[in-house]
């Protein structure tokens, strides 16, 4: 999982991230699906997807659905939990939904792989101590 990162740029991430998310929905993921929710064109999209798939991450026949591969699966994986868990933090440090969004798609792709760990476990402590609070509070209201 992220090994990718070498031949993986900024731009392919995103893209295999709204490859996946709209795959989960239907199934594959249409040129022009992509493309109005990346707010770029088509013909951008169809160069994206040659180099998805010289990368063996995704399928694509002119015309048809972009399918992703189990190699793509894994890597949308990577990349979209790297995003959910930078929205995570963000959101415990306070920060709104809309900006926790925002920030964690500029930050998914450049902290490094020890960032991002110390990260984790960081948002991991925090989680596990508001949950153990909540259950205090309700053994209280008992």
């Amino acid at each position: 999982m992220g090994k990718l990162k070498k031949t993986m740029t900024e731009s392919l991430e995103d893209y295999i991230e709204m490859i996946y998310i709209l795959s989960e929905k239907s199934g594959g993921a249409q040129v022009r699906d992509i493309a109005k929710n990346l707010h770029i064109t088509m013909p951008s999209v169809v160069k994206a997807i040659k180099e998805l798939s010289a990368l063996e991450l995704v399928t694509h026949e002119p015309y048809a659905v972009v399918k992703m591969t189990e190699k793509g699966i894994r890597e949308a994986r990577f990349v979209l939990g790297r995003h959910h868990l930078l929205k995570k933090f963000l959101r415990l440090l306070g920060v709104s939904e809309e900006a926790a969004e925002r920030d964690a798609c500029l930050m998914e792709h450049d902290l490094s792989v020890e960032t991002i760990e110390r990260i984790r476990k960081f948002t991991e402590k925090k989680e596990k101590e508001k949950a153990a609070k909540r259950t205090a509070a309700r053994k209280e209201d008992k």
